[in-house]
């Protein structure tokens, strides 16, 4: 980011996420990328200079699972709205999002290639954005918004809709190369039934496997990846089988699904946080009694499902999925994931191991030379208590986004 003012952070506790310990240095970044982490840096003569004493400074979260047009909980009135209301409340979500320390996120439906260069060229204030642009579904699945006595084209109806539908083999790989080309940083399916989705089931299992092969073969001809909605067992470990590289909410998996995330590499990416969102408020931002009713199923078994796959060394992503006016709760996520895992593990699945899946290692999630200048710099300790992360706003000094001061 050229002509960004150089930046140093004199006398900070830098921490190294991959270590899990702190060093005091000073931090210095030229240009959005950080030059020199070390004790006594030297700096440009013209840089910002930040006191870091006594303060702590981490990498730019990430959020491995986020929707930022969804500004209802109700994604079938997303088929019917302006895109230019949906653009207005966006650019708001995202400017949200940002100031809560999120420097980049991964959509999985809804953003396309607009905001993600709108954003990156500086017309709208918000993380980073890797986008699928709309999730491949199938009839009645989850990417399927028509109500059972609703005949019209799934996919000719309005704008701004999360997903489309398409069947069969040939189908799915046209989806898929569609996205492609429009884009995507990845390609998401839908392999089993979801809350927000009138017509299916949450136990089904949706796309045959020859499907999602052909998904997955097309993304890797791209040299992309796919990541599959999946509640149940039974879903996971079908998607696991067929190739995806990450597993989104999982809340139902089994020791065959543990099992299987380590023999394929396999990412798992939580979003408990939602559910408890969802039985909070969901009735207030558009979720149907019928979805409402719904939740219950996927969020008892989900801190479990977390601590299993803890437990068993699977790597997970940090995600919230929050819809509607619930997005304020996205730092929630941290107190939720510290009651199942040590402090530098939840910071991990929003910084090093999120990086990882999003295939961006070393240049962001890190606070190290040559990684993007996305930066926290907080007034309390979140090693010692990650609720400094739920309660950011308590605690946020400085966020830097590449190089640049945003917010203090």
């Amino acid at each position: 980011m050229s002509g960004t003012t150089p930046i140093v952070i004199r006398n900070a506790g830098v921490l190294d996420v991959h270590a899990g310990t702190y060093s005091t240095a000073d931090v210095v970044s030229v240009d959005g990328k950080i030059r020199s982490v070390a004790a006594d840096a030297d700096a440009p003569t013209d840089a910002r200079v930040i006191d870091g004493s006594g303060k702590f400074v981490i990498p730019g979260l990430i959020d491995a699972h986020v929707h930022v047009v969804a500004s209802s909980a109700d994604f079938r009135s997303l088929t019917w709205t302006p895109a230019s209301y949906v653009y207005a409340q966006t650019a708001k979500i995202m400017g949200e999002m940002l100031r809560r320390g999120f420097t980049t996120v991964r959509d999985l439906s809804g953003a396309d290639f607009g905001l993600a260069l709108a954003q990156k060229e500086g017309l709208l204030e918000g993380p980073k954005l890797h986008f699928c642009g709309k999730a491949l579904s199938q009839t009645g699945g989850h990417g399927d918004m028509r109500l059972p006595g609703e005949d019209h084209d799934p996919n000719g109806r309005g704008c701004c809709g999360i997903g489309r539908v398409a069947d069969g083999v040939d189908a799915v790989r046209a989806a898929a190369r569609d996205e492609l080309r429009k884009g995507a940083h990845h390609v998401k399916i839908m392999a089993s039934g979801g809350v927000s989705s009138p017509t299916d089931r949450i136990d089904s299992t949706q796309y045959s496997m020859e499907e999602m092969r052909a998904a997955v073969e097309e993304a890797e001809a791209a040299n992309r990846y796919v990541a599959a909605h999946a509640y149940t067992a039974r879903a996971i470990n079908r998607a696991l089988e067929a190739g995806v590289r990450s597993i989104e909410h999982g809340n139902l998996l089994d020791e065959e699904s543990l099992r299987l995330f380590l023999e394929k590499d396999a990412f798992l990416v939580p979003t408990l946080v939602t559910y408890w969102a969802l039985k909070e408020e969901g009735k207030e931002f558009g979720l149907s009694e019928e979805m409402w009713n719904k939740v219950d199923t996927v969020l008892t078994t989900g801190l479990e499902a977390i601590a299993w796959a803890h437990e068993a060394g699977v790597k997970m992503a940090f995600g919230s999925d929050l819809l509607g006016g619930m997005h304020r709760h996205q730092n929630e996520q941290f107190r939720l994931l510290g009651k199942v895992q040590p402090a530098i593990d939840a910071i991990r699945s929003a910084t090093t191991t999120a990086a990882q899946l999003l295939e961006r290692e070393g240049e962001i999630g890190v606070v190290a030379p040559g990684a993007d200048a996305d930066m926290l710099v907080l007034d309390a300790d979140p090693l010692a208590d990650v609720s400094v992360l739920a309660d950011i706003s308590e605690h946020l000094d400085y966020l830097i986004q590449d190089g640049k001061v945003v917010a203090t």
